[in-house]
């Protein structure tokens, strides 16, 4: 016992004979001044951001200071600003600007006749299949259906419960369809929401709030890949997060599950994975991080947003994955979109849970309003009926069959077009696609050059960093007849032209890209893309 009580003696003397020639005051004062930098330095080394970080941003912001500096900078951005205004104008020049309401009614054909020449705006064929993501089906009959459809709900609201009593059993079909596909058992539950973006940020409210009221978490944190799609951040900064962004192997681009377990701590109340992530196509290992959510009894959120309409499917199209649904234990929600391969209309996605304990977390209660109580279940007070009805009847019109048989499609396609690519000299494959997102970057040259030529052939692909790459995400339009080969085409013929001068720098709007990419003062990259955003609100200032 001596042993363990001596060293404490033994501090005890050391301080009373340190503070043998103080007074009380001075005493008491050392101990609250002592104190208070006990309690700074722990805020100050457990803020979000890390101390190299905020050491970096205040260089800067000080740099920015400099007059010469912040007359450069503001010239740039300035520069920036009328580069993306003048596309905006290029693009309209042939068309009036409405600022103001018409005195009179439009009549219907002259509304509809605007609309069209609005939508003809768009520089690339999307119909055609010129494009990556952003449309994954076509089809006149299904348009049809969902226009017939929303008309009769165009107007109905599942906030009002009493009033529109069907949305609401549509919606829970919805989810119940989604909870099925997904393995979910009788528990499984969840929501509509209006996309991706917003089933994250409900997940993430959800955990936040459950770890709050069940394990007093007070600085919450959750642990992501840094593939995780960027909803994930936006959810931090709406919810006052703190991500841990986990690194991921760069030759499989999934996340590395023993840097995760590292990260974990006391205030984590989620993991992440990705099913499959958006810049590379490939599936983190899940079931890896499912095991480590029963181990430390931290919920598991698998994104499914991009391909849960494709992975729920592939195994009956001849194409299995790895699981990555509620079959594994540890998994407590996935998030997937099904305006993306589940071919709805725009404006619908799902988060689901595996037990009702977390939903009643999304949800946002207020009890003592004068107005009445006050239940919301996702981020919208009021939400369009008519989106829920789409979504429902899209699923309905192409049942389980349809869905295989446009799997299959898809992902004969994807991985004829990955073999042909493989081929190609100059070019190398990220990881290994899982589902539908194929990633090419280059050893040899500047990739961005052949986002470039490939725009010139009318393709638009989508543009990574953090290495350099581009990626095409191959949808239902990518299967019709001769879409394929003209890719591969036109990429082996861009590539050509641009191996005979590798070393050449890439020239055009792609080089914002590069530029963006290289600079350390990421706070100079959020102004261009606010530019880049006021752009898209652009109206003639002389209206």
């Amino acid at each position: 016992m001596d042993i363990l009580t001596q060293p404490l003696t033994n501090i005890k003397v050391g301080i009373n004979n340190c503070l043998s020639t103080k007074e009380p005051w001075q005493i008491v004062t050392l101990t609250t001044t002592t104190v208070l930098f006990v309690v700074w330095l722990h805020e100050f080394v457990n803020q979000d951001e890390s101390i190299v970080q905020r050491a970096k941003k205040t260089v800067f912001r000080l740099a920015k200071l400099i007059p010469s500096i912040r007359k450069k900078i503001d010239k740039e951005l300035k520069d920036v600003a009328e580069s993306f205004e003048k596309d905006t104008i290029e693009k309209t020049k042939h068309l009036t600007y409405i600022t103001s309401l018409p005195p009179d009614r439009l009549p219907a054909d002259d509304i509809l006749q605007l609309v069209r020449q609005n939508l003809k705006l768009g520089d690339y064929d999307w119909k055609g299949g010129l494009v990556s993501g952003a449309v994954y089906y076509y089809n006149t009959d299904l348009i049809k259906l969902v226009t017939d459809v929303y008309g009769l709900t165009s107007y109905t609201n599942p906030l009002h419960p009493d009033l529109f009593p069907g949305l609401c059993k549509m919606e829970s079909e919805v989810v119940r369809m989604a909870a099925n596909l997904f393995h979910g058992d009788e528990n499984a539950c969840g929501t509509m929401t209006s996309g991706g973006t917003e089933s994250i940020l409900m997940a993430c409210k959800a955990y936040r709030d459950y770890a709050r009221e069940i394990r007093g978490v007070r600085r919450p944190e959750i642990v992501i890949p840094a593939t995780a799609h960027s909803a994930f951040d936006k959810a931090a900064q709406y919810f006052q997060l703190r991500v841990r962004s986990i690194p991921i192997d760069p030759h499989t681009t999934k996340v590395d599950v023993k840097a995760m377990k590292r990260a974990i701590n006391s205030n984590t109340v989620m993991l992440v994975g990705s099913a499959p992530n958006f810049p590379y196509g490939t599936i983190d290992d899940i079931e890896e991080i499912s095991e480590l959510g029963l181990k430390y009894n931290i919920p598991v959120h698998v994104d499914s947003c991009l391909g849960g309409f494709l992975t729920a499917f592939m195994e009956d199209a001849g194409y299995p994955v790895p699981i990555c649904d509620f079959r594994l234990p540890g998994v407590t929600s996935i998030s997937a979109d099904t305006h993306k391969y589940g071919f709805t209309p725009k404006g619908s996605s799902i988060i689901l849970y595996n037990n009702t304990k977390y939903r009643h977390h999304q949800y946002t209660v207020t009890t003592d309003w004068p107005g009445g109580v006050y239940g919301s279940p996702t981020v919208s007070g009021s939400r369009a009926g008519g989106n829920i009805a789409v979504c429902w009847a899209a699923m309905l019109s192409f049942a389980k069959e349809g869905y295989v048989q446009a799997t299959r499609d898809i992902i004969h396609t994807t991985k004829y077009i990955e073999k042909g690519l493989r081929r190609m000299k100059g070019v190398f494959i990220f990881g290994q696609p899982a589902t539908s997102v194929i990633a090419l970057g280059s050893n040899d040259f500047d990739i961005y050059r052949l986002g470039t030529a490939l725009n010139k052939f009318g393709w638009n692909l989508n543009v990574l960093q953090f290495p350099s790459g581009i990626h095409i995400c191959v949808t239902h339009v990518h299967t019709q007849q001769g879409v394929a080969d003209k890719f591969l085409n036109d990429v082996q013929a861009s590539l050509t032209e641009i191996l005979k001068e590798p070393h050449i720098p890439v020239e055009g709007k792609m080089a914002i890209y590069g530029v963006a990419q290289s600079l350390p003062d990421r706070s100079i990259v959020t102004d261009f893309t606010r530019l880049f955003l006021d752009s898209m609100y652009y109206t003639p200032k002389n209206l």
